[in-house]
This record gives C-alpha cells, structure tokens and sequence, in this order.
C-alpha cells in the first residue's frame, strides 16, 4: 500500500468548486439510491492527482469502508493493457497488424462465417477473407461474446453456444489461452472479419498471440513488459490473502430493493489459483496502480523516464480504425452489446470521434473503455486530463462516465 500524493485543482488549471461537486453528486445519486455500494474516482492532470474520493462501502456485509486502496476487478479494463503488451511486439517488428492471425494459430486459417441452425449442428460458409491481427485489436473479427446469452432475448446462435461451452464468460475459464483458442476455433464466425465491430473475446485471442509470439506466460509477460515498469505492483489476476481485506465485494442490481452479492470476496475465484491469464478481464487493481497506468498513457507511453511504448504507436492505437470513419453504432453488428453513436474503435481502445452525436462535453481526443463491473476511465491528452472510476457493481448500465464528463469538463480553466 502506498498513499497517493494529490494537488489542489487550482494548481493544475481546474476549478475546485466544480471537481467537489464529484464525491456529492455520487453519493447522493449512485450510493444513497442504493444504485452502487461504493466507489473509488480520481481526476488527473498534468500528471497530478487533483481530485480522489473513496465513497461508500467495500463490503457492505462485513461493513467495510471503501478507500483508496480497495481492490477492485478490472474486467474488461484489462483490455488495455492487453493490447499494449500486443503492440509491444509489433514494435519488435514480430508481425504486421494485417498478417492473417493463422500465421500465428494455423487451425484457424479455414474459419467459416454462421448462416443458419443451432450449436452444434451449424450450417456456415467460408469468409470473405481470413481474419487478421487488426480485426482482432479492433473488435472486427467476427467472435462475439457468450456471458449475456441467456438473458439477451436477441442473442444469437454463435453466443448461445460461446455459453453453452463456457467460451470467453466473466467468471468461468478453459484451463488456458491455448485451450480457449482452439475451442473457439471450432465454432464459425458471426460475421466475415472487417465488414462490423462486435464486443468480444478477440482481446483473449490477442493474449494468446503474446504468448506465442514472446514463448511467454501472458502473466510472466505483462509483469515484465508493464506492470513492474509502470510500478503497478498489485496488479494481478489472483488477491493474495495479505491483500483479502482490502478485496472489494462484487455485487449485482436487484429487482427489489437494494443490492446482491454477486461475488463475494473470501469465496472468490480470484483468491487462485488462476491458470488462464485472460486478455479480455481478470486483473485486479487498487486504484493507485491504475492511475500509474492512466499516467503513462498522458505521457505518451513514458513512465518516470521508462519507455513503455511509442508515443506515435500509442497515437496510432488511440486513433478510430473502423472503416471510412464510421462509429460503433453504424459499423457495429445489429447485436452487438456497447454499440453507441459518436464513438470509433482504436487498437483497443475506443475513441470519442462526434461528441455532440453522442450528447455528452469533451472533444475528438479522449479514448476510453470500461469494465463489466461498471467501471470506466479516459484519457483526454488535448486537455492532459484522465480519469478514472473504480466501482463493483457487475452490468449495472450506469451512465457514470457521461455524469462525470459533465462534472469534470466544466472545471477546466486553463
């Protein structure tokens, strides 16, 4: 544990009276309606931490205040870090970002794309082209995600059976990268790769191409290449039990009042041990390590003098790569879950391209993404600003990020 050095607003161009109304306007709207337990926020600029709040409950059964040093799941902001450990190696020069991924899974070259019938008595047809790394980094690939498919009235055949074998799920593993990858390699497509985005465990697949490429554990990977340079030294994929205090409770929206466990932290699959070091979600983290992250991304790829990644590759990845400009809500598949308007898809990240299409203050050069557990951050580098909310509340629908735009925005002054 390590206490996290803030600053005053002023001294870093923000109007204190509009960043306090964050720990106020959560409480009231997210925490006393019962909405979330707790939550930890912190607004960075300049690379100082001007505002952090700890707000809520931990644990409300075992009454645990929350702070700055809880331990939340990140989920899917561990796709990040995935995709940086990713490009990594194309700095290496280890493949170009429109090799076929079959150069790397060679089971994958003859992949087909869904047309009809139920898992597993499929009817498919080839692709109109094979599946490359760019697709992948990109959501364009053709893989979907299962976790929802038994509440989703509109999910689809493909999803239906990702469930059924336990494929890319929040909480339930194959025993590794490689075993989930050849799974999925016997099931078809939803769409034929680069023709739409679609959320899914493409960044799991991405985790397995590290270790292919690197002959490295993705764990072993990520600790060398960011985690130990970026200082996140208790970030992880299991809570070691000198850190169980400090583990977040997880919980779920009920239909009645108040919330459900929904993972609770002694009984955790996170207490390990872990055998598949998923791209896609796993990692937890105290809010400190993710401001460290959040930190060396404003700094172009630069932690206190060590070189993460370049700043023109992180410019890259940052920038939308869906085709003709499009955003996620007219290039995305008709199923597809976070398809919005006004936002493009980077190198796995997603990218503001309209804000006034999307309704909420900021500007085209914000990247972002969240987490199951109703988590998000974003980095703003033509403000220099980030952001990052930390919470447990799993597939709660909030619009947490788009409250805190309109609390942050407004407090810019220089």
């Amino acid at each position: 544990m390590t206490s996290i050095d803030t600053v005053t607003p002023e001294s870093v161009g923000l109007a204190a009276a509009q960043i306090d109304k964050i720990p106020d306007f959560l409480q009231k709207t997210y925490i006393d309606s019962g909405r979330i337990a707790g939550c930890v926020v912190a607004v960075i600029r300049h690379g100082q931490v001007a505002h952090l709040s700890a707000l809520g409950k931990a644990d409300v059964e075992r009454n645990v205040q929350m702070s700055e040093d809880s331990i939340f799941r990140l989920y899917s902001m561990t796709k990040p870090i995935t995709s940086i450990a990713l490009m990594s190696l194309y700095e290496d020069g280890a493949f170009q970002l429109t090799d076929p991924v079959s150069r790397f899974i060679p089971e994958w070259a003859n992949l087909e794309v869904y047309v009809s019938g139920e898992y597993p008595n499929f009817q498919t047809r080839p692709v109109d082209r094979e599946m490359n790394i760019q697709d992948l980094l990109t959501h364009q690939s053709g893989l979907t995600y299962g976790f929802n498919a038994d509440t989703d009235p509109n999910a689809t055949e493909v999803a239906k059976a990702y469930k059924q074998l336990n494929l890319g799920m929040l909480e339930i593993f194959p025993q590794s990268l490689e075993e989930l990858t050849s799974e999925l390699g016997k099931l078809p497509l939803l769409f034929s790769p680069g023709t739409h985005w679609n959320y899914s465990v493409s960044t799991d697949v991405c985790a397995r191409l590290v270790e292919i490429i690197s002959r490295r554990n993705f764990n072993e990977f990520i600790q060398e290449k960011i985690l130990d340079p970026v200082g996140m030294t208790e970030t992880a994929y299991e809570v070691p039990d000198e850190r169980l205090d400090r583990f977040t409770a997880n919980y779920r929206p009920s239909s009645g009042d108040g919330l459900v466990v929904y993972d609770d932290p002694h009984t955790s699959r996170y207490r390990g041990p872990v055998t598949h070091y998923a791209g896609g979600v796993g990692l937890t983290a105290p809010i400190g390590d993710y401001i460290k992250f959040v930190r060396m991304l404003l700094n172009g790829g630069t932690h206190e003098g060590q070189r993460i990644i370049g700043s023109r590759t992180l410019e890259f990845m940052s920038a939308n790569h869906l085709p003709e400009g499009a955003d996620m809500m007219r290039h995305g598949f008709p199923t597809a879950i976070a398809r919005q308007p006004g936002f493009g898809f980077g190198l796995g990240f997603a990218r503001t391209i309209d804000p006034a299409q999307n309704g909420v203050i900021g500007n085209d050069s914000i990247y972002f993404w969240m987490g199951a557990a109703s988590t998000t951050f974003w980095v703003d580098p033509k403000e220099d600003i980030g952001v990052i909310y930390l919470t447990q509340s799993i597939l709660a629908g909030l619009p947490t990020a788009n409250d805190l735009k309109a609390l942050v925005y407004p407090a810019i002054m220089a």
